[in-house]
């Protein structure tokens, strides 16, 4: 058995001994009368509420890590963001939401999630030089051009995932960098 199936229910693999994806993604840790999710959560924001639908449903069909929670509305994106427990996330974000922009969105919530630039994939219905440099002043380093190619989006959001799960690893294997981590 692996870490990971020593340590989950049985009933969330499958016959080959894979990982069922809902389940897995369902799993919630139960603290006093508040769920939490146990992963790394994708939180998806776009104004028009049939692509962020699509967005969402195309991560769902690859991503185990944690849950992903849809928004079409700028001020409950923020809300459902800032009273959250934990201070990380990915970040899918349409680059124009209605008079606002994805950005105006990310530094909403840079307080709580310091990293939301970074831990962000922005999504243009017509990606050009000025949504590019905004992106780069913005810090953010992945940039989709609608319509979405889902390999390309899958690719983002796991380049993200790989970032916190080397860290994690690192945490783990090594109780020096952990002990050095834990003094910030």
């Amino acid at each position: 058995k692996s870490q990971i199936q020593s340590r989950c229910h049985p009933s969330i693999f499958n016959r080959v001994g894979g990982v069922n994806r809902r389940q897995f993604r369902n799993a919630r840790t139960v603290q006093g009368d508040q769920q939490m999710s146990d992963g790394l959560d994708v939180i998806v924001l776009d104004d028009d509420p049939g692509i962020g639908e699509i967005l969402s449903e195309l991560i769902e069909s690859f991503y185990t890590w944690g849950e992903v929670h849809c928004f079409s509305e700028l001020n409950k994106a923020i809300s459902f963001c800032l009273n959250r427990d934990i201070g990380v996330a990915i970040f899918v974000v349409d680059v124009f939401l209605g008079s606002l922009s994805g950005f105006s969105f990310l530094d909403a919530i840079d307080e709580k999630y310091p990293t939301a630039h970074e831990d962000a994939i922005i999504i243009s219905g017509n990606a050009n030089v000025d949504v590019v440099n905004m992106c780069l002043a913005s810090n953010v380093n992945y940039l989709l051009e609608k319509p979405v190619k889902p390999y390309a989006l899958e690719l983002a959001v796991r380049a993200i995932t790989a970032k916190y799960l080397d860290f994690a690893k690192k945490l783990i294997n090594d109780p020096g960098f952990a002990e050095n981590v834990a003094r910030l």
